[in-house]
């Protein structure tokens, strides 16, 4: 009988390649905060970076076509009194950013299409509830004007930003300090990591833990999770010894995992970016020169190694641009933003392919910018999936900017 050694997968060439040095953005002072976000969010217009700022917290947008050298006095977006920590664009709204700081805040920008001729210093609002820091943000995936804050106060708030009112304060769900928050594909649960070591699904709208996993990874160093469309969660850890792990989990039986593999003993946090589309993970850690990728499916091992990306440079932060930004004329499925000390640089994921049309296989349809729920809604319980867009008219063709901005 003869035996497949090889598995089939469309995904198992897959390779990523560094832009051309005149592609990249050059002379940007990267924040030196030590904080495990990824520093870096894009989208289908704009960069955005936290820097170092004298006095306060920064960050720089740059439209995606401003490659090159960035003048010492680009605008930035100021107005937080301590370091940014963390920064998540708004998936309805392009022009819309969210950002996080050590000053206990949250503030929410509208960038114009044009380029400030000064330095951005009103945020359309300021979100105040926190007592400490505030690390971690996350737009919700299907409802208009939904944000989840997390802070060193270790608890998590559910805003709605049109109003500037708290919808939900999970506040007695974690008794240290939480590490990461993850929303599910339609935003009904959320998948939190925390200093105690506890994996927890929390439902947040009932305000409660449905489910949890003590010790999904044995190691004190922090654990990142991520819901997949196979409804498991994929966590990044260390084990006892401090080797770096994955795992694969299902909600419904915490009690083994689905998936544990042992990595390397690098001591960086590895950021899991998931694309749903494909089910790709790609694992970015923070102080590592590569990027690994697995592909994640029914069959076992159900976390198949791909490949990996190497470079010399070691990463500060990386960026992950939503589908709909990505060139599919080019068989485009990923484009990272990869922060160096003074510079960022697109790295692109393709697969390769003979043909010069529309590769339906890689390109199911995928959410677009339409909110599918106004805030309202989703409070009072309704859920809904993303909106889904067509990538074949070329609405989302953002192709990677050539040449100097």
């Amino acid at each position: 009988m003869s035996r497949r050694v090889v598995r089939q997968s469309k995904f198992r060439h897959v390779f990523g390649q560094a832009a051309k040095a005149d592609q990249a953005y050059e002379d940007i002072r990267v924040s030196k905060v030590t904080w495990d976000s990824s520093f870096c969010a894009v989208n289908p217009k704009f960069l955005a970076i936290i820097v170092e700022a004298g006095g306060g917290g920064a960050f720089i947008v740059l439209p995606l076509a401003k490659t090159g050298r960035v003048d010492k006095n680009y605008p930035l977006v100021t107005g937080h009194t301590a370091p940014v920590l963390d920064i998540d664009w708004c998936p309805h709204n392009d022009n819309v950013i969210a950002s996080a700081s050590d000053d206990t805040t949250i503030m929410v920008w509208q960038i114009p299409d044009y380029t400030p001729m000064r330095n951005i210093t009103e945020p359309i609002i300021t979100l105040e509830g926190h007592s400490k820091r505030v690390g971690i943000l996350s737009w919700h995936p299907t409802a208009r004007n939904v944000l989840l804050s997390a802070g060193g106060d270790n608890v998590i708030i559910i805003w709605n930003v049109g109003t500037g009112e708290v919808l939900l304060s999970l506040d007695d769900m974690h008794p240290d300090i939480i590490h990461s928050v993850c929303w599910n594909s339609n935003g009904s649960l959320l998948a939190t990591t925390c200093k105690d070591k506890t994996l927890r699904i929390v439902d947040p709208r009932k305000g409660q833990v449905v489910a949890e996993r003590f010790a999904a990874h044995e190691g004190m160093r922090p654990m990142r999770a991520i819901f997949t469309r196979q409804g498991h969660i994929f966590t990044t850890g260390f084990t006892r010894m401090s080797q770096r792990e994955l795992g694969l989990w299902d909600p419904n039986n915490f009690v083994e995992p689905v998936a544990l593999q042992e990595m390397d003993t690098s001591n960086g946090v590895l950021l899991p970016f998931y694309d749903a589309d494909s089910s790709i993970v790609y694992l970015c850690g923070k102080g590592d020169s590569s990027i690994r990728y697995f592909e994640i499916t029914d069959e076992p091992p159900f976390v198949h190694y791909l490949n990996t990306f190497s470079s010399k440079e070691p990463q500060r932060g990386m960026g992950f641009m939503p589908k709909r930004g990505l060139d599919v004329s080019k068989c485009e499925i990923a484009r990272f933003y990869k922060l160096h000390e003074r510079k960022c640089e697109p790295i692109i994921m393709t697969v390769p392919r003979k043909s010069d049309l529309f590769q339906d296989d890689l390109y199911p349809d995928t959410p677009g910018p339409e909110p599918a729920l106004e805030a309202d809604e989703w409070l009072s319980g309704q859920d809904a999936e993303p909106v889904l867009i067509s990538l074949r008219d070329g609405i989302s063709l953002v192709p990677l900017a050539s040449g100097r901005g």
